[in-house]
């Protein structure tokens, strides 16, 4: 490994990051992390801080994880690599097929296609929603529904159906047929709406009134995160998910829970769907899967997709990825989906997730540049920064990078994303950790 020296020399002089512009990245080098344990990261120069970003949501376990580590190593000397393509597959993969596919049963889903993360299965759930459809003789269902502030991942139907123009305005156009509806957001929202309850029926009314408009018969798949969460944690009021799924049902409109983010605990429950009382036809899940510690994914099935494709010789599913079903993959997720449910850490997740949303509401009182505050279901918690609480004028670049660096010079690393702070630690971060977040931050916000 090269020194310090070095490291610094070279930081973002020759690797492009995602998400930025490389001439910020190199007028702002980003923060060299070289070490981890627990919860905790440490960068090039020593700095040890608690990671409120949970890496980037995925790293549930924390960094310690040894059975997970344990069971990459052993898979990386028994096999690999092998391609679960046509005609081979691997113990792994299946032992894991069958263990998902008890997990998720209360969500009634029971097959998993296999990607390589986030991306790819969103754009495998979104390619099988037509194929579905295809199978079933109605060709013409290709368009797909989604939220406005929703994220779903950087391929090009993913980008598609996203629903912020900062991951879609440089590279359009982008896939034809994506159409996007208010998201029940109560903080900013077409109708001027404060009341969740009335928002989602005002969310689900204009669902229906686009469904109606392109005609029903057009439209393959809505697709949502439970909680939308790089657009800002936005929890909808529990009546919305439902309403949504009878409507989709009402219209033959497959429904996809987006769940890179949500599945196995973030929530407080073991999955999105869960939490709101619904069963999807498909759920893309990644991140957590394998605690962050190699790159897989898995798109769940349910009953409509099993009856369709398993019982028609045609369905030959002419998409995968080199990496579907990587056994070394495989063996993290089995690892980790065992140690996620031994540790139970849905029950930590609530627990932690109300001090650190309760902690955040008190920070609101003291700070009039904190706008809104936004969570209350697991570790997953924003805060919204205004310069002007009456006009809600969103911060400007500068202020959030005082309290970005304040708050890392104390003791912890946040994810800024426009005018939004975002929370999404380790499910297994500690009462103590979760102080020492909240101080960090009452740091930041005093240091404007």
């Amino acid at each position: 490994m090269k020194d310090s020296n070095f490291l610094k020399e070279h930081n973002a002089r020759l690797m492009w990051h995602p998400m930025t512009s490389p001439q910020d990245s190199i007028d702002n080098p980003p923060k060299i992390i070289t070490d981890a344990d627990g919860v905790h990261v440490t960068d090039v120069d020593g700095h040890r801080v608690v990671d409120g970003v949970g890496g980037l949501w995925n790293v549930n376990l924390g960094y310690s994880c040894q059975p997970v580590k344990d069971a990459i190593a052993d898979q990386l000397n028994k096999l690999p690599y092998y391609s679960t393509f046509r005609g081979t597959s691997n113990d792994a993969a299946i032992e894991l097929s069958y263990e998902l596919g008890q997990f998720f049963a209360k969500d009634g889903l029971s097959r998993a296609f296999f990607t390589s993360g986030g991306s790819d299965s969103v754009e495998t759930s979104l390619r099988l929603a037509r194929q579905y459809h295809k199978l079933r003789g109605e060709p013409g269902r290709t368009k797909f529904l989604s939220l406005k502030k929703g994220y779903h991942g950087t391929h090009f139907g993913g980008a598609s159906v996203n629903g912020n123009a900062n991951f879609r305005t440089a590279y359009e156009p982008l896939m034809p047929g994506c159409f996007h509806i208010p998201a029940p957001y109560t903080y900013r929202n077409p109708f001027n709406e404060t009341d969740p309850e009335t928002l989602a029926q005002l969310c689900a009314a204009a669902l229906e009134d686009e469904i109606a408009f392109q005609g029903a018969n057009t439209i393959a798949a809505m697709i949502m995160e439970p909680i939308l969460g790089a657009g800002g944690v936005i929890p909808p009021h529990k009546s919305f998910a439902p309403m949504v799924a009878e409507i989709c049902a009402r219209n033959g409109i497959l429904l996809i829970t987006d769940e890179v983010i949500t599945a196995y605990g973030r929530t407080g429950a073991w999955s999105g769907a869960r939490l709101w009382g619904i069963q999807p036809d498909m759920m893309a899940t990644a991140k957590a899967i394998t605690n962050g510690y190699f790159p897989f994914g898995a798109v769940m099935l349910g009953q409509k997709m099993i009856d369709v494709f398993e019982n028609n010789p045609d369905a030959k599913i002419g998409h995968g990825y080199t990496y579907s079903g990587h056994p070394v993959g495989a063996a993290a997720a089995l690892a980790c989906l065992a140690e996620t449910q031994r540790l139970n850490v849905i029950e930590n997740a609530a627990a932690r997730g109300t001090q650190l949303y309760d902690g955040c509401k008190a920070l609101q009182d003291k700070y009039d540049i904190i706008g809104d505050v936004r969570g209350g279901h697991g570790l997953m918690t924003a805060i919204e920064m205004v310069s002007d609480r009456a006009t809600k004028k969103p911060i400007d670049a500068h202020t959030a990078s005082v309290i970005y660096e304040t708050a890392y010079d104390n003791g912890a690393i946040v994810r800024v994303s426009g005018p939004n702070l975002i929370l999404s630690p380790s499910l297994v971060l500690t009462e103590q950790d979760a102080s020492t977040l909240l101080s960090a931050l009452d740091a930041g916000f005093a240091a404007i």
